[in-house]
């Protein structure tokens, strides 16, 4: 987390506008899509990091996404060519897995790029375009009633699941948590049913949000990343682009970085209690999520982020063979980048 009076200044700031229900907005000029940041302005990069109690999200609503260029990344310089602005010395940790990459978001730095451009699945990774998109096409107070075609979507597939029963009535905001933290299948399929409506035609908004996002080697499926009717691909690189545009949401960077969500028993639903599936969470400095993943064919996969001196540090590892060792080779990661960029004055 965050250390220092600037740090403290900036917490306070978002708690208050939190309150509020507000949120301020900047351009980011190099992506060409107008998003959320926190308030304060783009350098005012705090989260609750670690956060057993959810936020009080219900007032926040996130404003809609300003389409972009498919070619809108090709001069940021957040992701420079090999070669531009990478970190120098000394040498990464090793990053075992088919695929990594981590930079610096707010210098364009690139500390580590393993096959970045490679496409490949990347199983529950594909939530966090499902969250953001929901984002934009729903209120947080909306209600979703659970059918039972999500409960047996989850079941069939033998994927992860948020424990939802056909009947329950569960607000928007509820069911992200649910996406984001268990990695619900079940929840996912809810949202994208509703508002899609229809899973293939919240596929198509996905889709078409990625091409708004420059994400041109990234084809989504399904809301969850699911091996059928198709696993989807994306690459490491795309899917650090879209962590950064993802933290810029308010809403979506404080359910990323919760540890644990309660919802209280209700006449229209059960009490439900969702951890985190990211280790990282109280252990690790400054991190704010963001999503795990597995699947036989993608693998362990991870995009994971943290604040470190005034620096937000983005990576992303995917086809892991372990588990567990991808949290330690991220923690590792972050440790290192963070000592190769002075602090932000």
């Amino acid at each position: 987390m965050h250390h220092g009076g600037t740090g403290r200044t900036a917490r306070a700031a978002l708690v208050t506008a939190l309150i509020l229900g507000t949120t301020s907005s900047v351009s980011a000029p190099a992506w060409g899509i107008s998003t959320s940041a926190p308030p304060g302005g783009a350098s005012a990069r705090v989260l609750a990091t670690g956060s057993t109690a959810s936020a009080p999200l219900a007032t926040l609503r996130t404003p809609a996404l300003t389409a972009a260029p498919t070619s809108a990344f090709a001069a940021a310089p957040a992701f420079a060519p090999a070669g531009e602005r990478r970190a120098s010395a000394p040498s990464a940790p090793s990053a075992p897995g088919r695929a990594a990459y981590l930079y610096d978001a707010s210098t364009g730095t690139i500390h580590l790029s393993k096959q970045a451009g490679k496409r490949m699945p990347v199983a529950s990774l594909t939530k966090i375009m499902t969250a953001y998109v929901v984002l934009r096409e729903a209120r947080l107070t909306d209600t979703v009633t659970v059918q039972a075609e999500d409960v047996r979507h989850a079941a069939a597939n033998g994927a992860t699941h948020a424990s939802l029963r056909a009947g329950e009535r569960l607000t928007v905001r509820d069911l992200l948590y649910a996406v984001m933290l268990p990695s619900g299948a079940d929840a996912s399929h809810a949202l994208a049913r509703v508002y899609g409506p229809g899973t293939t035609r919240f596929v198509a908004k996905m889709n078409a949000t990625a091409r708004s996002m420059g994400l041109v080697d990234t084809r989504y499926a399904t809301p969850d990343g699911l091996p059928k009717p198709g696993p989807g691909h994306s690459t490491a690189l795309d899917q650090a682009k879209l962590a950064d545009l993802a933290l810029r949401d308010p809403v979506l960077r404080i359910i990323a970085s919760t540890r644990r969500h309660l919802v209280a028993k209700s006449k229209v639903h059960r009490a439900h209690t969702w951890t985190n599936s990211n280790k990282l969470l109280g252990k690790t400095p400054g991190v704010m999520g963001l999503k795990t993943g597995y699947t036989s064919a993608a693998g362990y996969c991870l995009s994971f982020a943290a604040d470190r001196e005034g620096h937000r540090l983005i990576g992303v590892i995917l086809g892991e063979s372990n588990g567990d060792r991808r949290f330690q080779t991220a923690a590792r990661l972050l440790d290192w980048a963070g000592e190769q960029t002075p602090p932000e004055l």
